[in-house]
């Protein structure tokens, strides 16, 4: 990333398809055509991890697995897995600018059952290679989702003692007696690697590389938790002691309560940190840069007492810090990492962040609060950052000139230079682009001038996000044509 270079942000979840939500299918392959004809070098998307409550990326079922909701149903069909009759009368949302993962829960995974049924013999070597391969993680996230499936979906904090605790006893009988669940989770992970992999080869082979994410935390409704609990400040119970948040701030009085379980740091360093050290080898497969969401955590963390209602109650515990990415380093060699730096850094944090060596990331919907000087307006920047329009996190730059306060958006309006006739997104996109930022990237509503109905996520709030979808009429060549002029006007 040390080339001045551009991307765009768009999730999986939000490319445009027949069936109801985004693939690694035809219209994934046409959007790297798009990237490249419009002159960038990078998709960024969120983390791919199997979604939970809420559909967060963030709240993912595991950490090493691959959401099932990509497979493509035309690949598998085009491989003699399915028929097409058997999926594309199917409901799977009528709405084709927004998710509608009930819908997709319901009818695509008895459609992938259907696949793994004419599956048995077809894809056997390889699938057998592919298990030894992901042994460590593989059998535990198929196991789990096995019982869950067993449990109506029900949490392991509520599953029967003896599998909640993993008794060996009453694993083997699982084991035994859901050898068929087993083998079709096996399957549904083994389809999404070799897709996802397709995918990311073509898109390596024209020139674009993908930015992938890995969220600090894992949920508590998890393989990682239930599989791996002494990794974790958990009681006799298995209940989490305290959990993960943010402090109140200008955004939040309360703060943030995300909930997930914290790291037993004295633990996973006895151990030589195996577990993210696996964790990071196993994205470096599956990506060419991570972007590590709360990147400050591994410096200190806000944890707050388990059964809190908000977020106040916390307070501020040292992490790992350098500890952990020296072993990395150790064992992984040099890794193309950007260190999600956002919110409120401490001296210390941003030491932390420059001994590391990895670049941080600049916001411009955050560089114009009136009532100070900002890290995020250009002018400050030096080389080795990522800077972005906005995240998922944010509204789009349409969204925001609608809801900020008005002195913030005048001092937009005098910096960049905004005007109507431009259009205020191009306008930041060109402050974005024209910043001395290694790397600037753009969330795709920001090129497309779409308002709040686009934002991806809320946070904080459970319901209603991560839905925004693309209409695929907006990719066309003349969009494509205008960002490689702006793209090429500015050296990336």
């Amino acid at each position: 990333m040390s080339i001045r270079s551009s991307g765009i942000l768009m999730h999986i979840t939000s490319l445009a398809s027949p069936y109801g939500i985004g693939t690694f299918g035809k219209e994934a392959y046409e959007f790297v055509d798009f990237l490249v004809k419009s002159g960038q070098k990078y998709w960024q998307v969120l983390p791919l991890n199997p979604t939970g409550l809420g559909d967060s990326p963030y709240q993912p079922f595991s950490a090493f697995a691959g959401n099932p909701y990509f497979i493509d149903f035309d690949i598998l069909a085009e491989e003699g897995l399915l028929e097409k009759g058997q999926y594309q009368n199917m409901d799977f949302g009528s709405n084709n600018t927004k998710v509608d993962y009930e819908k997709i829960f319901n009818n695509k995974m008895p459609i992938l059952r259907i696949a793994f049924k004419n599956c048995k013999e077809k894809h056997k070597e390889k699938i057998k290679s592919f298990r030894d391969e992901n042994r460590e993680w593989l059998e535990d996230y198929a196991l789990y989702m096995s019982i869950k499936s067993k449990f109506y979906l029900s949490s392991w904090q509520q599953w029967d003692k003896n599998i909640k605790l993993r008794k060996i006893k009453a694993l083997n009988y699982c084991r035994k007696e859901l050898k068929e669940e087993i083998d079709y989770w096996v399957f549904l992970q083994y389809m999404f690697f070799s897709q996802w992999t397709k995918l990311k080869d073509y898109a390596n082979n024209n020139g674009i590389k993908i930015i992938g994410d890995i969220p600090i935390y894992v949920a508590e409704d998890s393989a990682d938790t239930w599989a791996n609990s002494e990794m974790f400040l958990l009681d006799k119970n298995k209940k989490p002691i305290v959990v993960s948040g943010c402090p109140p701030d200008a955004f939040s009085a309360t703060g943030q309560l995300w909930g997930n379980p914290i790291y037993d740091w004295n633990y996973l360093e006895k151990n030589n940190y195996k577990w993210w050290i696996q964790r990071i080898k196993r994205n470096i497969i599956l990506y060419d840069v991570i972007r590590i969401d709360h990147f400050r955590g591994f410096e200190s963390f806000w944890q707050v007492p388990y059964g809190e209602e908000t977020a106040v109650n916390g307070k501020w515990e040292k992490g790992p810090g350098i500890k952990l990415f020296d072993e990395v380093e150790k064992s992984l060699g040099k890794v193309n990492i950007i260190a999600e730096d956002l919110g409120y850094l401490t001296k210390e944090v941003t030491e932390f962040r420059i001994i590391t060596g990895f670049p941080g990331m600049k916001v411009l919907e955050f560089a114009f609060d009136t009532r100070e000087e900002s890290d995020y307006l250009p002018h400050n920047y030096d080389k080795h950052c990522i800077v972005y329009t906005g995240t998922h996190d944010n509204e789009t730059v349409i969204g925001w000139m609608e809801n900020a306060n008005i002195k913030d958006i005048n001092f937009a309006k005098r910096y960049l230079k905004l005007n109507k006739r431009e259009g205020y997104n191009w306008g930041f996109i060109r402050g974005a682009l024209s910043s001395v930022a290694n790397l600037a990237i753009a969330q795709l509503q920001d090129y497309l001038g779409l308002g709040s109905e686009a934002r991806m996520n809320i946070p904080s709030t459970v319901g209603g996000n991560w839905q925004w979808r693309v209409d695929k009429k907006y990719l066309n060549d003349k969009l494509a044509k205008k960002i490689r002029g702006i793209t090429k006007l500015y050296g990336r």
